[in-house]
């Protein structure tokens, strides 16, 4: 099946329904086909041709869904891309996936020879061909490349096909959202070039309204949930610790039935207070760039294992791995792996890379964890950020758990520096609120942490460096204290 066949469908089924809400605009399901079909129309009328890549670096917006799916039925393949990233980064990106061309909102100093900026854009929306923009793709030919987070060098393109697009659909509709319903409102509060952006589809094919959200603000969050009664939405865990320190939240009067988070871990401590906030109405779903969103789920009646990041996908298999590739029995620690429709085809030009993430068949994640006798799995820490102070095994999601338990702390990051003496020295840096005691975080710090693995100092920061996905960049706090020592 095509992604234009599903949206196609959607608007012979829900034709007039609302589609799409930004602001005070609304696109109903029927003008959303249309749209897909004359941009896609458009582009192929600027001279691209099926197969060439397309850089898309818009906000969230009505023009940047329409962007992702004209691509789609066009036959062109997506560069996803993040307006909070930096020029360099998207300079990198065109040219490491040779794209041909990018629709952005007007950004100085692209690097590529079709720059579609605003105006010209827009004006794709008056072209007047919009007859039915259907090229047809092979199941496993590239549909759009994401990009790895880069935390251990440049960032990969990992290539994404229409089965995995699909695959990833069907998880997400029998497993983590099977509660989507027609005239159900789902709130985009995250970044729709990253994770969010991956409930679209789901939420199309079920008649669903999408609401976007241009920004995520705390606020905002809490006015426009309950003013507009959504009954989903996705948060990375940093988002939901900012909306739980919203005066008036407990005010608010919510319609929310699922709350789906991940990208990163969540604190057990925070999950309490968003449960006793919101209800027991959390999902997470693990997944990475290579296997994109769909690995573990943990549904709202499993969240008593805490820590879990759930069971496989329904079409998803698991394991656990030592360094030899060999399998690991229950609660041995070792490495996450996975096979499955969903997982990326290989990274983009570059062979070898993929060679080493898929061997012997399995998507080596570069995740540690372990799996329990009831075949939960938990994640550990990433292979790549584990500490080892005094010759011991420090990771450093366990002691970021722990600081996130202290009242006060709203935000824990944990990284090792050189020490001649320990090999690598726990440090810790927190964001939290006015009227944090740093002391009593300290005693509390060794109280519940073995020798080995206590902050050897605790700072704090008005708030932690995230990346484009919110996500906490252990690597950004561990290079600025490292020049702080320097200095």
């Amino acid at each position: 099946m095509q992604i234009g066949s599903l949206i196609r469908r959607a608007a012979l089924y829900y034709g007039d329904a609302t589609c799409l809400t930004e602001g005070t605009r609304d696109v109903s399901f029927r003008e959303f086909d249309r749209l897909t079909d004359v941009i896609g129309n458009a582009l192929l009328a600027r001279g691209l041709e099926p197969g060439d890549r397309v850089g898309v670096l818009l906000p969230n917006s009505v023009e940047c869904l329409v962007a992702y799916y004209a691509l789609a039925k066009a036959g062109l393949v997506r560069v996803g891309l993040n307006t909070r990233e930096t020029l360099e980064n998207h300079n990198y990106k065109l040219g490491d996936s040779g794209s041909r061309a990018v629709i952005h909102d007007d950004i100085d100093g692209l690097e590529i020879d079709v720059a579609i900026g605003r105006e010209e854009f827009a004006a794709m929306f008056d072209h007047a061909d919009d007859s039915p923009c259907a090229i047809d793709r092979a199941l496993d030919a590239p549909l759009r490349l994401g990009y790895t987070g880069g935390t251990t060098g440049k960032a990969k393109a990992v290539t994404l096909t229409t089965r995995g697009e699909l695959a990833e659909m069907s998880a997400f509709l029998m497993d983590l959202v099977p509660d989507l319903e027609v005239g159900n409102t789902f709130l985009h509060a995250a970044p729709i070039a990253h994770a969010s952006g991956a409930f679209f589809l789901p939420a199309i094919a079920r008649g669903v309204r999408s609401l976007v959200m241009k920004k995520f603000d705390p606020a905002e969050f809490i006015e426009l949930a309950a003013r507009e009664q959504a009954s989903h939405t996705f948060l990375v865990p940093t988002m939901l610790a900012m909306i739980l320190e919203q005066p008036g939240l407990a005010e608010a009067k919510f319609a929310l039935r699922k709350i789906s988070y991940g990208a990163s871990p969540i604190a057990p401590s925070l999950l309490r207070r968003a449960e006793a906030q919101f209800g027991r109405i959390f999902a997470q779903c693990y997944g990475q760039a290579e296997s994109p969103m769909v690995i573990t789920c943990l549904g709202p009646d499993d969240h008593d294992r805490e820590g879990s990041c759930g069971r496989p996908f329904t079409f998803v298999e698991c394991a656990v791995f030592d360094d030899d590739d060999r399998p690991l029995p229950p609660r041995e620690v070792g490495e996450i792996v996975c096979r499955g429709p969903q997982t990326m085809a290989y990274y983009w030009n570059r062979p070898e890379a993929t060679e080493q993430a898929f061997r012997n068949g399995w998507l080596h994640t570069g995740d540690i964890g372990y799996r329990d006798e009831d075949g939960f799995y938990y994640l550990v820490d990433r292979k790549n950020d584990m500490l080892i102070s005094g010759g011991y095994n420090v990771y450093p999601r366990e002691v970021e758990d722990v600081l996130m338990a202290f009242p006060g702390v709203v935000e824990a990051a944990v990284v090792g520096l050189p020490d001649e003496k320990w090999g690598d020295r726990v440090q810790a840096v927190v964001a939290g609120r006015a009227d944090l005691d740093l002391e009593a975080l300290k005693a509390h710090a060794h109280d519940k942490l073995a020798n080995y693995k206590r902050p050897k100092d605790i700072t704090v920061w008005p708030e932690l460096p995230k990346s484009a996905a919110n996500k906490i960049l252990r690597r950004e706090v561990r290079d600025r204290l490292l020049a702080a020592d320097a200095d």
